[in-house]
């Protein structure tokens, strides 16, 4: 198949959509330019080898789906291949730009992570602050809004919070933030629950990973800044957490996975050491492209490896 897009057949990710002609949510599949209507082969009886997934496992989310054992969303995969090789997914083919887009999963809990050493540096010149040495023993992550999360390209507004200005002797006013901040970071969907009481050993934790998919952790720097003494930000991170309507399955992951590029020093401690280490994470490039309106350009911004976190296989 000739096609250099992002949706090729060694991807094939997840998402929620709904069309002008169906309000009704349903799971999805991006190919090339098409939108796979999944619940359109479902009712065509073309899933019938795979007894797990009954009727209505493709509506509203991918969050009943995401809980079945690997093997059978192994087996789903080289179905849902077969079935596009051999043409006959055409009818519930659907072009992406009639489609919207909605939240993949359906989330409880969101944790928010800090495992990149390049950006706990550049932060740590922004607040003035010197790195703390629990960093380098564990991830540094905190309880993140879950309401707060929204797919990628929907609006929200400008926040407002308590902000300290050094020209009128720091006293702080309730006002509308003007230093928005993006985050270029990386959402992990989890497809397991840990029992209360146990712990997941490290070897078991990509069994517990479902997929992965852009996030974008807005940032309201002036409130975070008077906000986040001494227990860390809330109001600052509260206004909106955007992330991909796509989930790349960790199964189309396997290929690209690679040793680390960045060393851990001091090392991990045991429970945190990844014993395949020329396994430890995956080969994903990572940029940020800026479009500014006025004069109207697109500039890259930053570009950054995957294999480069300080931190990557203890994120969940």
């Amino acid at each position: 198949m000739d096609y250099n897009g992002p949706f090729s057949i060694n991807n094939l990710p997840y998402g929620v959509i709904t069309t002008n002609d169906n309000a009704q949510k349903r799971c999805a599949i991006a190919f090339q330019d098409s939108a796979i209507d999944l619940t359109i082969l479902q009712q065509a009886g073309l899933f019938r080898e795979i007894p797990e997934l009954e009727v209505r496992i493709f509506s509203h989310s991918w969050s009943k789906f995401a809980a079945f054992p690997e093997k059978v969303r192994q087996r789903f995969r080289q179905c849902l291949r077969s079935l596009i090789l051999d043409r006959k997914v055409d009818a519930a083919c659907i072009p992406l730009e009639l489609v919207q887009n909605h939240l993949p999963m359906e989330t409880r809990n969101f944790s928010d992570f800090y495992c990149s050493l390049e950006h706990t540096r550049n932060c740590s010149e922004i607040f003035d602050i010197q790195i703390r040495p629990n960093w380098f023993a564990t991830p540094s992550v905190y309880n993140g809004r879950t309401s707060s999360l929204q797919v990628s390209g929907t609006n929200f507004h400008r926040p407002h919070g308590m902000i300290s200005s050094e020209e009128e002797g720091g006293k702080a006013e309730f006002r509308p933030e003007t230093c928005m901040d993006f985050e270029l970071e990386m959402g992990v969907w989890i497809c397991k629950s840990i029992p209360p009481g146990t712990r997941l050993d490290i070897d078991e934790a990509e069994s517990h990973i479902f997929g992965m998919s852009l996030l974008n952790d807005w940032s309201a720097r002036c409130i975070q800044l008077f906000d986040m003494f001494p227990l860390g930000p809330f109001h600052a991170k509260g206004s909106a957490t955007t992330v991909s309507p796509w989930i790349v399955p960790i199964e189309a992951l396997q290929q690209v996975k690679c040793g680390r590029m960045t060393s851990q020093d001091p090392p991990a401690p045991p429970h945190l050491y990844w014993k395949e280490e020329s396994l430890a994470t995956f080969n994903i490039e990572l940029r940020v492209e800026i479009l500014s309106l006025s004069p109207f350009s697109l500039s890259k911004a930053v570009g950054f490896g995957a294999n480069n976190l300080y931190y990557f296989r203890t994120w969940d």
